[in-house]
């Protein structure tokens, strides 16, 4: 995938941010004890997931990216994008698999969808217009 025509979906930056007051936050305490230097650990993979955790979309496929790892997924294998309850993108496949999109929303499933080089029939045009 090059960057240039990979549409890129993340999380709330807020997150980031967040997760750099917590480790300053959590400074005093870590350094207080030997014992304690892990707890900047959790504030410090909250601010990696929130940097890494995402979708990106091309012509050829999804890639689902997640704190540890990756997965990605060509558009063949895709049979239908829709939404949970939560108002989640949800991806599933052909052979009844089912993912959720990190960062994908369900107002984002237009662009999504834009981005396999493909549209979206017109919502206001009738049935044969």
């Amino acid at each position: 995938m090059s960057r240039a025509d990979t549409l890129r979906f993340r999380h709330n930056q807020a997150i980031l941010v967040a997760a750099i007051v917590a480790l300053v936050g959590a400074l005093p305490l870590a350094t207080a004890r030997w014992y304690l230097l892990p707890v900047l650990l959790v504030p410090l993979a909250v601010a990696l997931w929130a940097a890494r955790a995402g979708t990106d979309a091309d012509r050829t496929e999804l890639r689902l990216r997640a704190l540890t790892g990756q997965r990605r997924i060509p558009w063949d294998r895709v049979r239908e994008l829709t939404t949970d309850a939560r108002g989640r993108a949800v991806v599933r496949l052909a052979d009844g698999g089912e993912f959720v999109l990190p960062a994908v929303r369900r107002g984002d499933l237009p662009r999504l969808v834009s981005a396999t080089g493909q549209r979206l029939p017109d919502a206001d045009a009738g049935p044969g217009q």
